[in-house]
């Protein structure tokens, strides 16, 4: 295909995105991974299910990046998943190396691609990819807040007893427990849920929202989510190959937009061929502004966590 996106690491975030890409025929698909053989036999086992269902999709498994040359988007999913009891923050000095080794490689091999950071944690992930890619801040996006909206738009959509395809939402802000969903943004059919819902079943599914990966690890108890997380990541990677411009909320680097300078922070982002193309400044009230300036100092102290670790 005329497209390529490489997917780093092939454990269940990483093999469930190749799933989707190649099933949506989107591009080929390269599935790396530093243990031996899993990439290979994740990706023959794709491919071998290519002709039941019916895509042309070339499907590679390797532990080298050279076969991640030239691609169009790398999706970064490397990394050590969160497990019961472990916060976010936990995972940091761990997956802050493994970050900077995977993306040396990737921008050594794939220096013209769009980096999409999954790996947690992940605004402060983001910045490790930035800083040790040297992309523009466009080409360096984080995957976050398309999760989680779709979470909440999951919840709206049981709450209320209607179609998923009606609910649209927005989550803003970092990717933990300080998220910022805004209800006043989100809505069925048009309609806002505060027309809908009352105030304390809202925050109901607020608080849901911002619990719902912790949530499901308490429920797997032997990992984390997958198939959403895949699904979202997918859905950013599908709007820049196809130059959608679609407005999505994704972990940027912002530069004085909402008040908030030299942080990646979820915000409304227009994705197309470039990676992003315009950061959406909505106008917030005072206690979503508050709320999302909270959301950013939890990722600046992490970040500045980060930062002593070295």
């Amino acid at each position: 295909m005329e497209k390529k996106v490489t997917v780093v690491g092939a454990g269940n975030v990483g093999a469930t995105a190749a799933q989707r890409l190649a099933e949506k025929q989107l591009c080929d698909v390269v599935l790396v991974d530093i243990a031996e053989g899993l990439p290979q036999g994740k990706a023959l086992d794709l491919a071998e299910a290519a002709p039941i269902e019916k895509h042309d999709v070339y499907l590679a498994g390797t532990n080298d990046y050279a076969e991640t040359a030239g691609s169009d988007i790398v999706i970064i999913t490397a990394g050590i998943p969160r497990k019961p009891g472990m916060s976010r923050d936990d995972l940091l000095k761990t997956n802050s190396d493994i970050m900077k080794t995977v993306v040396g490689n990737v921008a050594e091999k794939s220096p013209d691609a769009i980096l999409i950071i999954v790996s947690n944690p992940l605004d402060a992930m983001c910045h490790v990819a930035y800083e040790a890619s040297g992309f523009e801040k466009n080409r360096v996006i984080g995957m976050a807040g398309v999760l989680d909206s779709a979470r909440f738009r999951t919840f709206i959509a049981r709450e209320l007893n209607v179609s998923v395809e009606n609910t649209h939402a927005f989550v803003l802000g970092g990717h933990g427990d300080t998220m910022v969903p805004l209800p006043r943004f989100s809505t069925v059919a048009g309609i806002p849920i505060t027309e809908l819902l009352s105030g304390d079943r809202i925050e109901a599914l607020v608080d849901r929202t911002r619990k719902g990966g912790a949530e499901i690890v308490s429920l797997l108890k032997t990992g984390s989510a997958f198939y959403a997380p895949a699904s979202a990541a997918v859905e950013m990677a599908e709007s820049i190959l196809k130059d959608k411009k679609k407005i999505l909320p994704c972990a940027a680097y912002l530069e004085g937009e909402y008040g908030i300078d030299g942080l990646f922070i979820g915000v409304p982002v227009k994705l197309g061929k470039s990676g992003i193309e315009e950061i959406v400044e909505i106008t917030l009230a005072e206690e979503e502004a508050t709320a999302l300036q909270q959301s950013a100092d939890a990722v600046r102290s992490l970040v500045d966590a980060m930062a002593r670790l070295e």
